[in-house]
């Protein structure tokens, strides 16, 4: 040890400072040692005031409120009574192009030198010299993630609508913290699955890496824990627990709206976990330059990571939502109900469930099998104008019906004349009659794809050209028309 009363040269800051954490260790929790003494780096000795380095500006302002006298007991016996400690606080990481910025702040001129005395009855005083890591009940590897095992990719269903989101989701999954997805914000409508995937990458993590303190809380719930932290005088032991978690999931970010305590504590923690290499996924009702109420510094840095939507399913996702559900659920429902559902409930995912087990139920109570009839009859009370579009089936009917041929045929590989022309009718009337993409439409006939499609409207639109078809036409929609 370096005697209070010599003079120490610069290239000695180093081992002044590793002094310094001997007499820190003895004081404090291993966990509170390696939270915030391991992260700091001495810089500089000169003319008796040690520089270290701390990474936020929330990192120098703990260390100030919560170990100053620590720190003011480590210097006096490294340097000497007249010893001073200089924070350099990094505000800004910088990036390949710039260097970090930082400010240089002295410790609290006013803290007067530590008597022996004191510290040594300090030192047996619980929590005397704890951070917030010195609370023995919050232990990590006894708190609940909060995570729903149900929600896992393999249970997720891919589509246009959720690709970038999920793909984004998956690399985060693979290496939390460690790509550019950082922040990862998800943004979307109600019932669209947000939720659901984010969950899943808390779940994938999990299974990768056990050792990872994963945590998932929605606003309204971190808001609430805040609150009551500040009624019990136990703000200490809050920040405590969210300091320590590496993967934080923050569901429904929107509703930090408004509530400033909350937010600034929340900008702290982000601030820490981010610079720690922490991971941070979030999910919102709208993308950050649209959430009002909330302070603009905390925006700017929701915007640091990955921005990614999920929109509403299309047709296609639909149908194959439903047929997970129903497999998951042990169910068979015929493919005409499956179609019937997923071109009616257009507007999310939970709500295209939630149809599901109304059909489910209703057929239990009745003693019915799932048919096209039940289906229709239980989303007339549930879909609002589920008739007042003209839906495919209608369509085909009405086709097939004029042409003298069956469903079948429109749905078959014939090339009859007959049929090839009445195929290319019923396509041409569904993309003009519904809102089905040309995919879903080829679906439809046999699983055409839609360049198949195309070329059916564009012959349709040419032989209309002749009377006798244009008038065939005219009869058919007459017909499907009465039926709605």
């Amino acid at each position: 040890m370096i005697s209070p009363n010599c003079t120490v040269m610069l290239h000695d800051h180093e081992i002044v400072w590793n002094n310094c954490l001997r007499i820190i260790r003895d004081n404090v929790g291993e966990q509170s040692f390696k939270t915030w003494f391991s992260p700091i780096k001495p810089l500089r000795l000169i003319n008796k005031t040690l520089t270290i380095q701390v990474p936020s500006q929330f990192f120098y302002e703990w260390l100030e409120e919560h170990y100053v006298y620590l720190l003011r007991k480590a210097i006096d016996a490294e340097i000497g009574l007249d010893g001073q400690l200089e924070y350099s606080i990094i505000v800004d990481n910088g990036n390949r192009q710039n260097r970090p910025v930082t400010i240089n702040l002295p410790t609290n001129q006013n803290t007067p030198s530590f008597p022996k005395e004191t510290a040594k009855k300090a030192t047996h005083t619980p929590n005397a010299y704890e951070g917030p890591f010195s609370f023995p009940n919050i232990d990590y590897l006894q708190v609940d993630s909060q995570l729903n095992a149900k929600y896992s990719f393999e249970t997720y269903i891919e589509g246009d609508c959720n690709r970038l989101a999920r793909s984004a989701g998956f690399a985060v999954a693979s290496s939390p913290g460690s790509t550019s997805f950082n922040p990862l914000m998800v943004y979307g409508g109600v019932g669209l699955g947000k939720t659901h995937l984010v969950q899943a990458i808390g779940n994938e993590i999990k299974k990768k890496f056990g050792d990872k303190f994963i945590l998932y809380v929605s606003s309204e719930k971190f808001t609430s824990q805040f609150i009551e932290a500040l009624k019990n005088n136990d703000v200490q032991k809050f920040t405590n627990l969210y300091l320590q978690v590496e993967v934080l999931i923050l569901d429904d970010v929107q509703f930090l709206a408004g509530k400033e305590k909350t937010q600034e504590i929340f900008f702290h923690i982000f601030n820490h976990l981010h610079q720690s290499g922490k991971q941070i996924i979030m999910t919102s009702d709208c993308p950050p330059r649209d959430l009002h109420g909330l302070t603009e510094r905390l925006i700017s840095r929701f915007k640091w990571g990955l921005t990614t939507d999920i929109q509403i399913p299309d047709y296609e996702t639909r149908v194959a939502i439903i047929q997970r559900k129903m497999q998951n659920d042990g169910m068979y429902i015929p493919d005409d109900v499956v179609e019937y559902v997923a071109y009616n409930v257009n507007t999310n995912v939970r709500e295209l469930e939630g149809i599901l087990v109304s059909l489910i139920a209703h057929a239990s109570l009745n003693r019915k099998d799932i048919d096209l009839e039940l289906t229709k009859q239980v989303l007339r009370h549930i879909v609002q104008d589920t008739e007042t579009e003209i839906g495919m089936d209608v369509i085909m009917k009405s086709v097939a019906k004029h042409f003298s041929i069956t469903l079948e045929d429109l749905k078959s590989k014939s090339r009859k004349k007959e049929v090839v022309t009445a195929r290319q009718v019923a396509m041409y009337l569904a993309k003009e009659h519904t809102q089905y993409s040309l995919k879903a439409i080829g679906y439809h006939f046999g699983g055409r794809d839609h360049a198949t499609v195309i070329h059916a409207i564009k012959t349709v639109q040419d032989a209309m050209k002749d009377y006798k078809f244009h008038n065939d036409l005219k009869e058919i929609r007459q017909y499907f028309k009465g039926k709605k």
